[in-house]
Parts: structure tokens; sequence; C-alpha cells
């Protein structure tokens, strides 16, 4: 159809999700390699493939009838979902595959399993004026004010090495942006915010304003309009360099597309795929 019959028409929403604009953020180039050239991962991080065991687990575990969910249970489930990929060699993938269940473990012990949550691994999604965004959540709870009023809770599992502190719950893009889509997905109001370490037992919470997530939609807006112009010229076919420039640092030595990236492996070493685990 020719165009011009579009003049006019409301333009099409740019589709997102945090971490595409994380991704642009951190490293554009990397952006590129991920989401226009969509090369394929270079190796698989022992800390994720355990990450993503609990994560697993826990999603499981709201899916059992209510007598079964038990500390025991969540064992079992990590225990016989367990990804091995990335581990050194069968003693190290044991001994954490012991270890993520134990946590697991400890963290159910502290949900009350009568309590159904809204959403386990929930699709949320919201527009603004230019984005279609869209965000998978870990869990959302509904709690009561003292007034009686519902509201919703993002909560995000992480099991990495550092326990979270009040400026990364704050400050972080993609739990904002899960509030706001959760509000318009579900109908209901979402300002709480927590981050949950289960290696540390440690929650950190927020409570935003609908000016602070005005804030964060805003920062998504300009971080989006930076990324689909340079992929518009990409799908173009501009492929020059420049459009998406690596930003070498620290990042560069945990990142998936390292080894077709000259920049990022001239700061960085070769780490290998267990150097994510804790030493402890």
């Amino acid at each position: 159809m020719n165009q011009s019959v579009l003049q006019g028409m409301p333009a099409r929403l740019w589709r997102c999700t945090p971490t595409k604009l994380t991704t642009w953020l951190d490293c554009p180039r990397r952006f590129r390699f991920a989401y226009l050239e969509k090369r394929p991962k270079a190796r698989v991080w022992a800390h994720i493939s355990m990450g993503n065991s609990v994560h697993n687990a826990l999603r499981d575990w709201w899916s059992q009838p209510f007598e079964g969910r038990t500390a025991a249970t969540a064992i079992d489930l990590v225990t016989h979902g367990w990804i091995e990929q990335g581990f050194r060699d069968e003693d190290q993938s044991t001994s954490w595959r012991r270890r993520a269940a134990e946590m697991t473990a400890e963290y159910v012990k502290t949900l009350d399993p009568g309590v159904e949550p809204v959403g386990v691994e929930r699709t949320v999604s919201t527009t603004t004026e230019h984005l279609a965004l869209t965000g998978r959540v870990d869990r959302i709870d509904a709690v009561l004010d003292d007034e009686g009023q519902r509201s919703l809770v993002i909560v995000d599992y992480k099991t990495g090495r550092r326990s979270p502190t009040e400026d990364d719950v704050r400050g972080s893009l993609a739990l904002a942006v899960y509030a706001v889509c959760a509000t318009r997905t579900l109908r209901a109001p979402c300002t709480q915010v927590e981050l949950h370490h289960l290696p540390t037992s440690t929650v950190v919470g927020w409570s935003h304003t609908h000016e602070t997530l005005a804030r964060h939609l805003d920062r998504a807006e300009e971080i989006a309009a930076e990324a689909e112009a340079a992929e518009t010229l990409w799908r173009g076919g501009d492929d020059r360099p420049e459009l998406t420039p690596a930003r070498p640092g620290p990042l560069c030595a945990w990142c998936d597309h390292r080894s077709v990236c000259p920049q990022g492996q001239a700061v960085s070493v070769d780490l290998e795929p267990w150097a994510g685990l804790r030493d402890d």
C-alpha cells in the first residue's frame, strides 16, 4: 500500500522491554548484537543456570496445592529442575544444586502458602505515546492498606552475589516499568516494588509516587528514542558502526557477545563460565 494512503494515521508504537532499553543504555553495540543481528549467546553462565533453576522452582511452587507448598517441595523442585550448564564439573554443579535448594527452601518458609499471588511469572504491559512496553514479573502480590484499599506489589527475585540496596530498587527502570504495566494490566494501583535476595534473605523495597514513576517513563522514552532511531537506520541498510558504538567497561567481561567485540576484549579478560558464582 502506498504510504501516502496512511497519512494522518498514528505512528506505530515501538515494542520494547526494560531489558531491551537497559541493553541500549549499557552498550549500543551489545544491543545491535542481541536485538538487530540476533547473534546467539557464546556461552551459558553457571550463575544464570543457578538463577533460572531457582526462579523456575519458585514459579512451580505456587502451582502446587496448598498442602504441597512446603520447604521440602522447594528442595525437590530445585533438585529435579536443576540446569547443569556452565559449571566447571559435576562436583561443582552438585554443590551448587544443594546450596540453591537450601536457600530456596529457607525463602519459602517466609511465605504464607495460603495467600495467593495476583500473578506468578506474569506478563504485564502498557503503552505510552511512543512505546508498547511489556515485562514479565516474577511475582505480583496484593496488599490492603489501612482503609481496605487494594494495591499491588512487584516482587523480583535475585540470586546474585551482591545484596541489593535501596538505591538499586529506587533507581531500577525495570521495576518502575513493571509497576506501571501492572497498574494498566491488572487495573489496580501499584507503586511498591521489592527485590528479594535469596542468598542473604534480604528484602529491599521502595514506594514510588506517581511523579517518580512518570520520571522513569520519561527516561524510558528518551532511551527508546535513541535505540529506535539506530534500529530504523540499520533496518534501512545503514550499517555504520558508529550508529551502535561500543561502550567498553567492567561489564564487558560478562557480555554474551564479548568474543565478537574487539573493544570489549581490549578492556576485559575472558572469564570462566562459573566465574559469577559466590566464593563463600
